[in-house]
């Protein structure tokens, strides 16, 4: 890696709060400054939310490790403020290619409609990921917003209150303590938090193992996502392979159960392997070598009181799928404006139970993705590899095979079904943009839809007016009109399907509330009362 990120990006620095007399008291405090912790502590300070982040490091992480942000997390990163930097640096890709032994089955494009301004996927290192999360920080506290980051503070111990948690932190000149109205952790899979509260994981670990590889080197591989099933240089296992920037190249290679780990990731064991793979005349370096295993698992409830867990620390699954980062960001997403509405006292602390509801129902369905992958990817008997082997085989001539093959059914976002802030719904409108479904973008003739809502309550007339700003129980409603003659044709099938106009509540996360045919202010104040968990749908 190069030397911009082995500098501490945010070193260690005594704060006030170490010599303090009592341990001084702050609304949020956040574990852990990877992805996750640095976008939940931007989401806050945008709203003004004090917040300050904790972690024992002072850097971003070493090697790629999370690469591919899916169409929903760049539309976070943009509602964040950094979207264009992630899009610009990344490696922009819409298509995926499947393998079995030497020959393409089929290929698959993940985003095959016009109409929507972030593609399906960039790949993009983890450490630049962090880079610009972290600058987009700097720049906020430029801006005067409320955000710290404590690089070298390592959180050694909690004590959970009715009201508050305490945090015992050590630095390099001492231990010191503060509280924290609410503490998030997003410290990771091996989270100290969770284990500080002696709190643990339940779901599978599947006896297999991958060998990841990042690889520099120039290459004439086209800007896709190959996967392949039993490939002549990995046989009777499996391989995938992306493209990064920088010429850095990731590869993934199965390598079964039985496995000295150490001794694999050893370059003289590494490099044979790639080379089987890309040629002995492919001329490349590593930059970074890691193995794991995969995990489908857990926590029972991401909430407990006053503490909420968020990313790897509260659920883990396999990285086909590239469903790990993707969700976390989802996480923060959901939490973010519930959190605000609790610390200002326009909604009851119950509001976070739905954060614990919609985002365990977003892991369920994450999970059951994953681990359906890892069985199609890793048959567990023979009887299963006979099946996986004549769907591949169906695949390469027939279209009703290809949606049986799973080499890892890449992140959506979730649909909330079922969650007790949806409201009204009427059904004559499009399934896909029912409460519950996040909002799918689309052109408006003013820019794009997703660009236009701004992390508040928005109510959405299509074809009818609506007011421009609602003031309901003390929360602004925003209120977004597009003429009948400015809806275009991706606005019409996403939205109206045959109706002439319709009404949509959308929350700050961009999920959809509720929706209607035509507006009626008393029915948009109560589907907000259930949106903010002030009454029952």
């Amino acid at each position: 890696m190069t030397k911009l990120f082995e500098a501490p990006l945010y070193p260690y620095r005594p704060s006030p709060d170490e010599d303090a007399p009592a341990p001084v008291r702050h609304p949020v405090v956040v574990i852990g400054a990877g992805p996750v912790g640095l976008a939940m502590a931007i989401d806050l300070a945008q709203a003004d939310i004090p917040v300050v982040i904790l972690d024992d490091n002072d850097k971003v992480s070493v090697g790629s490790r999370a690469i591919c942000f899916s169409k929903r997390t760049l539309e976070i990163f943009d509602r964040l403020g950094c979207g264009e930097e992630m899009v610009d640096k990344g490696v922009v890709w819409n298509l995926g290619k499947v393998f079995f032994g030497d020959r393409q089955v089929y290929n698959f494009n993940l985003l095959p409609e016009d109409g929507h301004k972030q593609p399906a996927f960039i790949n993009l290192q983890q450490y630049y990921c962090e880079l610009y999360l972290v600058e987009r920080i700097r720049a906020m506290q430029a801006q005067g917003k409320p955000v710290e980051i404590r690089g070298g503070n390592r959180v050694e111990n909690l004590h959970r209150y009715e009201d508050h948690t305490l945090v015992t932190i050590e630095t390099p000149e001492g231990a010191y303590n503060l509280e924290a109205d609410w503490l998030i952790a997003c410290d990771g899979a091996g989270s100290p938090t969770r284990r500080m509260l002696d709190l643990d994981f339940v779901g599978r670990v599947f006896e297999d193992n991958f060998l990841i590889a990042d690889v520099i080197m120039k290459a004439d591989f086209p800007t896709e996502r190959w996967f392949w099933f039993d490939p002549p240089f990995n046989k009777d296992q499996s391989a995938l392979l992306h493209k990064q920037p920088d010429g850095v190249w990731r590869i993934d290679l199965q390598l079964g159960w039985d496995i000295d780990k150490e001794k694999e990731k050893k370059p003289e064991n590494v490099i044979p392997r790639l080379k089987q793979m890309l040629g002995e005349e492919v001329e490349f370096d590593l930059e970074w070598v890691s193995i794991y295993t995969f995990q489908c698992r857990r926590m029972e409830t991401f909430r407990h009181g006053r503490v909420l867990f968020a990313g790897d620390s509260a659920h883990q699954v396999s990285p086909f799928g590239a469903r790990g980062a993707n969700s976390g960001f989802q996480d923060i997403d959901n939490l973010g404006w519930k959190l605000k509405l609790v610390l200002d006292g326009k909604a009851p602390e119950t509001l976070l139970d739905s954060y614990a509801f919609e985002r365990e129902h977003g892991a369920d369905e994450n999970i059951l993705q994953s681990s359906r992958s890892t069985d199609f990817i890793t048959p567990k008997s023979e009887t299963s590899r006979i099946f996986r082997d004549a769907v591949l085989d169906l695949a390469e001539h027939y279209e009703f095979a290809r949606p049986l093959v799973n080499s890892g059914r890449l992140s959506v976002p979730c649909t909330y079904d079922g969650s007790p802030l949806n409201g009204p719904d009427d059904a004559s409108l499009p399934k896909r943009t029912r409460p519950g479904s996040t909002v799918a973008d689309a052109p408006t003739g003013a820019g794009w839809l997703l660009d236009r809502l701004n992390g508040d309550f928005v109510v959405l007339g299509l074809g009818t007016d609506v007011p421009d700003r609602m003031e309901m129980s003390g929360i602004s409603v925003i209120g977004i009109t597009v003429d009948r003659d400015a809806i275009g044709q991706e606005l019409r099938d996403r939205y109206l399907a045959t109706a002439e106009a319709a009404v949509y509540l959308i929350r700050p996360d961009q999920h959809v509330a509720a929706r209607w045919l035509e507006f009626d202010s008393d029915k948009i104040e109560a589907a907000l009362a259930t949106a903010t968990g002030r009454s029952a749908p």
